[in-house]
């Protein structure tokens, strides 16, 4: 088996594929990390939509990818980055989501954990973002599931400074029936988001951000940080008041930042975990053992295939990990809502093949070779 995938100076050179994947059974519940995927939303691919369309969704498929990172003992973080939200799943589709997935959680003992934000609108007054903020609050909540506080783009636009920031978050924390993510998403995964907490200045950013979970450390169960900074994390995470954890959305230095160092560890929430899930949970559960360095050879190999697919422009690694899907076989196409599947160059997507395919995430190798084939056909690219 061999399968001929596009160089960066034209050629094309021979890949030859693994021939049996990564055997990972379910196995036993997590007892040291809290671990959450951001899931990817399956599109329908009969729908007669355009990029300018509400999302068509697949419920079915989409459900199901949500049933699979949950007998590994994932938790799912649900209507997020991941999912599109913002590029093309708007909120009419995601409160959708939400209700579906949360009742999906009840019916399989799933943990989730879904996304609050103001994408309902594009702008408007403090007191506008905050009764959308307690809109989307309320259906989360209404579901059953844990409420994760999202950056606002309506948000950081309309923010004066620091105070606002202070205002609206501690309004709602105060109405939160029970304790809250609180997600930092840098601007990295969306340029509208420069600025967050009040200054882009990270550090004083990152005072304001600590200033908020410090006056209600009892409705915060944890803070998400997606900086793609280490140091930065760490530092946070040893500043946190005792009980509130720190959820790694740090798709570039996930292994080091989950094992931890003598003062500490992250939890996890992140993107790379969608086609990294069976995976990902074995490498926790040698974690549970107290295994670090079995957990670290298991993971550490992950980080090229992630720092591939979240590369500049990051906020484009959905189109990557919706390939990664279809390639094995939890999805029967590679179409994306908004279509954004076209978001991605061969190149790149040939070499997320290639990388997922030396870890062996493919369940059926052959399956993903001939699926790559078709994709490659689609450019000209001929056996």
């Amino acid at each position: 088996m061999t399968i001929r995938l596009p160089s960066a100076d034209g050629s094309l050179r021979t890949y030859e594929p693994r021939t049996e994947p990564l055997h990972v059974s379910p196995g036993t519940p997590f007892t040291s990390r809290t671990v959450f995927s951001a899931a990817h939303v399956v599109a329908d691919p009969y729908a007669d939509v355009s990029p300018d369309s509400p999302a068509a969704v697949d419920w079915d498929a989409t459900l199901a990818f949500r049933r699979h990172l949950w007998s590994h003992g994932l938790g799912v973080a649900e209507a997020m980055d991941t999912a599109q939200r913002g590029m093309g799943l708007d909120w009419a589709g995601a409160a959708e989501l939400i209700r579906r997935s949360a009742a999906e959680a009840r019916s399989v003992g799933g943990r989730i954990a879904c996304g609050v934000g103001t994408d309902q609108i594009t702008g408007g007054s403090l007191a506008e973002i905050r009764a959308a903020y307690e809109e989307q609050l309320a259906v989360v909540e209404e579901s059953g599931a844990q409420p994760i506080l999202m950056a606002s783009r309506a948000l950081a636009a309309a923010a004066s400074g620091p105070e606002d920031y202070l205002e609206i978050y501690g309004r709602l924390l105060r109405q939160s029936a029970e304790p809250v993510i609180l997600h930092w998403l840098g601007p990295m995964f969306d340029p509208a988001l420069e600025g967050y907490w009040g200054s882009a200045d990270l550090d004083a950013a990152t005072e304001t951000f600590l200033e908020v979970v410090a006056a209600h450390p009892d409705k915060v169960d944890g803070i998400k940080v997606s900086l793609l900074d280490a140091r930065r994390e760490i530092d946070l995470r040893r500043r946190l008041p005792r009980g509130v954890r720190c959820y790694t959305g740090d798709d570039f230095n996930y292994p080091e930042l989950i094992a931890g160092d003598d003062q500490g560890f992250s939890h996890a929430l992140l993107g790379i975990f969608d086609p990294l899930g069976p995976l990902a949970a074995e490498a926790v559960r040698v974690l549970d053992t107290g295994d670090t360095a079995g957990f670290r050879s298991l993971l550490d190999p992950t980080v090229e295939l992630s720092r591939h697919l979240f590369q500049t422009p990051t906020r484009f690694y959905k189109t990557g990990v919706v390939l990664l899907a279809w390639l094995a076989g939890h999805q029967s196409h590679f179409t994306m809502v908004g279509g954004l599947q076209s978001a991605r160059s061969l190149l790149h997507l040939a070499r997320a093949y290639e990388l997922a395919d030396a870890l062996g995430l493919f369940p059926d190798p052959k399956l993903a070779e001939e699926r790559m084939k078709n994709l490659l056909s689609l450019y000209g690219v001929t056996p």
